[in-house]
C-alpha cells in the first residue's frame, strides 16, 4: 500500500491529503525519510569540493524537504487528533527524532563544512543562515568529545520519551480530573454548556480546559461549586489518578535537563536556553519578571477589596476559587457582561469579518473559502489566501472545536513551510479548543476567546506572508522571546473601531454591538491585569525555578514535590494565596512537554516589543488600520522571518530601540 507520507502531496499547495493518512503510515514515513536525509548528509560531509552555499547550505535544505512535510502533517494529526493509537506513534517516534537531529547536530564534518564557507559576497539571509547554524553547532555540543556526545545522545533520548509521556498525561489529566457537579451545583451555567456536560445518572462532567482558573467558575453561582471545580485543576498530575500523575515526570526532567546544561557548560538549563534567543542572559529575565511582579501584586490588592465588597454582599469570604466568578461582576458593573457580549461575538463572524477583515485592510490579504480541500476533521475549514492581485500566497486551515485526545489551548503550525528556494507556498494551521456548539446553533466567544482568535491568527500571518529563501529561517523560525511578538501585536486589531463594527454584530439580527458596549470594552482593555499578570509572572518564574537548579539540587521525592513550587514562588516574591500559577508544574505542559522549557517568560519578553509597536502603529493614519501601515510591518518583520536579527527587523519599524515602560503602560500597570 502506497504511503502518503513518502510523497509529496499533489493537492493543491502541496497540503496534506489528510483523509489519506493513517496512524499506521507515520512510524515507516519518518523512518524511511530519516535514513534518505542521513545518506545525503554523508553526501554532503564527505564531498571533497570545497564547502559553498550551493554544495553545503542548499544541499542540506533539500535533503530536509521530505522529512520536514511529513513530519509537519504527523504533528497536526498527533496535537489535534491524539488518541491511544496516535499517542504511541508519538511516543514512538520522538526519542528516534531527537537521536536524529543530535546525528547533525554532533556531526564535526557538516560543522566544519559550514564553517569553511567564505561569507564574502553572499546575500545577507544566506550569511545569516550560515552563522546561525554554527551557533547552533556550539550550543548542541559539537565541541564535546566521543564520551560528552554519547552521553548528550542519551541524555536528549530520555528527555524526548518523558516529555512525550508528560504531554500525553497532561492531556488525560483534563480527563480524568473532570469535574463532576451535581444538578443542584450547576446553577448559572447556560443550558448549552449543560446539555454537553449531562451524564445517564443526572450528574455533569465538565472536561478541563488546560490552564489552572477554569472558565466554568464564572459562571457557576454556588461558591462550594467554585471551589470543587477549582481543586480538581489544581489538584492535576498530583497522584490522585495514576494514570496521569506527572510528579515524578517533572523532578526526572528537571534533573535530566540540568545535567545537560551543565554537559555543554552552562550553569543551569535556564541560561542555554536564555543563550540561544534574544534575552542571552538567564539573570535578565528573572529581573524583568520580577521588575513587575510588585506592580502586579499592588494591583490584585487594589482589586481584592472592591471583590471582597462583592463576596461580602453574597455572604462569601473572597477565596482563590471566587476571583474570577466576582471579577466577572466587576466587570458586569462596568458594561462588560461576558453573556451579554456573547451574542455579538459568533465564531465565524470574528473569524470571517474580524480576523480576515485586519489582513485585508493591513496587508491586502483576501480569503477565498476552498471546501473543495478537506482538513485533518469535518469541522475543519479551509481558505485559500490571495494577495491584492489575486495570486494565490497560501492556504490557511483552522480546527477551532475542543475534542477527547486533542491538545489543550491554541496553537498554529504549518503543514507546508514557505520557501523561494523549494518554490512551496505556505500550509499554515491555527487550533482552537472552543466547545463545539450543536448542529444548527452558533459558536458564542468570551471576549479571552475573541482574543485568542486574534492572537493565533498572527502568528498565522508570520507563515503566511513569509518570503524567505530558506524554509529553515522562515515564518515562526524565529528565537522563542521574539516569536510572539506577531500574535500578540495582532490582538489589538480586536478592538480597533472599524475591526469591532465588521465583526461585533448579533449574530441573529446583525445589528452591530452597541456603541456604549463596544466604548466599555475597548475602554476596559486592561480590566483584569492585575489577575492576569500575576497568575502568568507566577508561572513563568516557577518556570525559571525549576530549570535555574542544579542536577543536584533537584529535589528527589515527588513528596517534595508541592513543597518546591510554593517555596519557590514566594522566594521569586510572587505568592499570592488568591492567584495561583496559571500553570501548575505537574500540568505546565509548554514547559514540561517541550518547546518552552524556561521559556515561557518569551511571551512577556516579546510584549515588550509589542507595547512600543502598538504605540507606533496608534501614531499612524486611522490607527494604522493602512496598506502604509500593514505594508510596512510585513516587509520588515513579518516576511524577514529569522532571515535577519529580529531586533533589527523591529528597529526597521519602530525607529528605534524597545521602550520597556511601554509594557507596564500596555497592562495598565505604570
Amino acid at each position: 500500500m502506497t504511503n502518503p507520507l513518502l510523497t509529496r502531496s499533489p493537492l493543491p499547495y502541496c497540503v496534506p491529503d489528510w483523509a489519506a493518512i493513517t496512524p499506521e503510515h507515520i512510524v515507516p514515513a519518518l523512518t524511511e525519510l530519516m535514513t534518505t536525509e542521513r545518506e545525503a548528509w554523508e553526501r554532503i560531509a564527505t564531498n571533497p569540493e570545497p564547502a559553498t552555499a550551493a554544495n553545503t547550505v542548499d544541499a542540506l535544505e533539500e535533503a530536509g524537504l521530505p522529512l520536514a512535510l511529513a513530519l509537519n502533517a504527523a504533528y497536526t494529526l498527533m496535537s489535534s487528533i491524539g488518541g491511544d493509537e496516535l499517542d504511541a506513534v508519538q511516543t514512538e517516534v520522538l526519542p528516534l527524532l531527537s537521536e536524529h537531529a543530535n546525528a547533525f547536530r554532533l556531526d564535526k564534518r557538516i560543522y566544519n563544512r559550514f564553517a569553511a564557507i567564505d561569507l564574502t559576497g553572499l546575500d545577507p539571509e544566506t550569511a545569516r543562515y550560515i552563522t546561525e547554524e554554527l551557533e547552533a553547532f556550539t550550543r548542541s555540543g559539537i565541541t564535546l568529545d566521543d564520551a560528552g556526545k554519547t552521553r548528550l545522545r542519551d541524555l536528549d533520548s530520555r528527555l524526548s520519551a518523558l516529555e512525550v509521556e508528560f504531554s500525553q498525561r497532561v492531556i488525560k489529566a483534563m480527563d480524568d480530573n473532570a469535574a463532576v457537579l451535581s444538578e443542584a451545583d450547576v446553577d448559572g451555567v447556560d443550558d448549552t454548556r449543560l446539555a454537553g456536560a449531562r451524564q445517564e445518572d443526572g450528574t455533569y462532567r465538565f472536561a478541563l480546559d488546560n490552564f489552572t482558573n477554569q472558565t466554568l467558575q464564572v459562571a457557576l453561582t454556588k461558591p462550594e461549586a467554585r471551589v470543587a471545580v477549582l481543586e480538581a485543576s489544581l489538584s492535576r498530575g498530583l497522584g490522585g489518578h495514576a494514570s496521569s500523575d506527572t510528579r515524578q515526570l517533572v523532578l526526572d526532567i528537571t534533573r535530566l535537563r540540568a545535567e545537560r546544561a551543565e554537559l555543554l557548560g552552562y550553569p543551569h538549563h535556564a541560561q542555554a536556553v536564555a543563550d540561544a534567543g534574544m534575552a542571552k542572559d538567564s539573570q535578565a529575565i528573572v529581573d524583568l519578571l520580577g521588575s513587575v511582579a510588585p506592580k502586579a501584586l499592588a494591583a490584585v490588592e487594589r482589586d481584592r477589596a472592591k471583590l471582597e465588597e462583592l463576596a461580602a454582599a453574597d455572604g462569601v469570604g473572597l477565596g482563590a476559587a471566587d476571583y474570577t466568578y466576582y471579577q466577572e461582576k466587576l466587570r458586569g458593573q462596568l458594561g462588560l457582561d461576558d453573556e451579554a457580549l456573547k451574542p455579538y461575538l459568533e465564531l465565524n463572524n470574528v473569524v470571517e469579518n474580524g480576523i480576515f477583515f485586519a489582513a485585508g485592510k493591513l496587508y491586502g490579504l483576501t480569503f477565498k473559502p476552498r471546501p473543495d480541500i478537506a482538513g485533518w476533521v469535518d469541522t475543519c475549514k479551509t481558505w485559500e489566501v490571495l494577495d491584492e492581485d489575486g495570486e494565490g500566497i497560501a492556504l490557511f486551515q483552522a480546527d477551532f472545536y475542543r475534542r477527547k485526545g486533542k491538545s489543550g489551548g491554541a496553537w498554529m503550525n504549518s503543514a507546508v513551510d514557505g520557501s523561494s528556494r523549494d518554490g512551496l507556498k505556505p500550509v499554515i494551521l491555527n487550533n482552537c479548543n472552543f466547545p463545539e456548539p450543536a448542529a444548527g446553533e452558533p459558536c458564542l466567544l468570551s471576549w479571552d476567546n475573541v482574543i485568542t482568535v486574534f492572537h493565533e491568527f498572527g502568528h498565522a500571518l508570520h507563515g503566511m506572508l513569509s518570503l524567505t529563501r530558506y524554509r529553515s529561517l522562515a515564518g515562526t523560525e524565529v528565537p522563542r522571546d521574539f516569536v510572539e511578538l506577531p500574535s500578540q501585536l495582532n490582538e489589538m486589531w480586536a478592538y480597533h473601531p472599524q475591526v469591532m463594527t465588521s465583526y461585533a454584530r448579533h449574530f441573529e439580527t446583525g445589528e452591530p454591538m452597541p456603541e456604549r458596549m463596544a466604548a466599555t470594552l475597548t475602554k476596559a482593555a486592561t480590566f483584569g491585569q492585575a489577575f492576569d499578570t500575576t497568575e502568568f509572572l507566577a508561572a513563568a518564574l516557577l518556570d525559571q525555578a525549576w530549570h535555574r537548579l542544579r542536577a543536584d539540587e533537584v529535589p528527589d521525592d515527588a513528596a517534595e514535590f508541592e513543597a518546591f513550587e510554593e517555596r519557590a514562588l514566594r522566594q521569586m516574591n510572587i505568592f499570592h494565596e488568591l492567584v495561583p500559577p496559571r500553570y501548575r508544574s505537574a500540568y505546565f505542559a509548554h514547559t514540561f512537554g517541550g518547546g518552552y522549557d524556561a521559556g515561557y517568560y518569551s511571551y512577556m519578553w516579546a510584549e515588550v516589543l509589542v507595547a512600543d509597536l502598538e504605540n507606533w502603529f496608534k501614531e499612524q493614519e486611522a490607527g494604522g488600520l493602512t496598506r502604509d501601515a500593514g505594508r510596512t510591518l510585513a516587509a520588515e518583520l513579518l516576511s524577514r522571518g529569522n532571515s535577519r536579527d529580529p531586533m533589527e527587523s523591529f528597529v526597521a519599524v519602530r525607529g528605534r530601540a524597545p521602550r520597556a515602560e511601554a509594557l507596564l503602560e500596555r497592562r495598565g500597570l505604570a
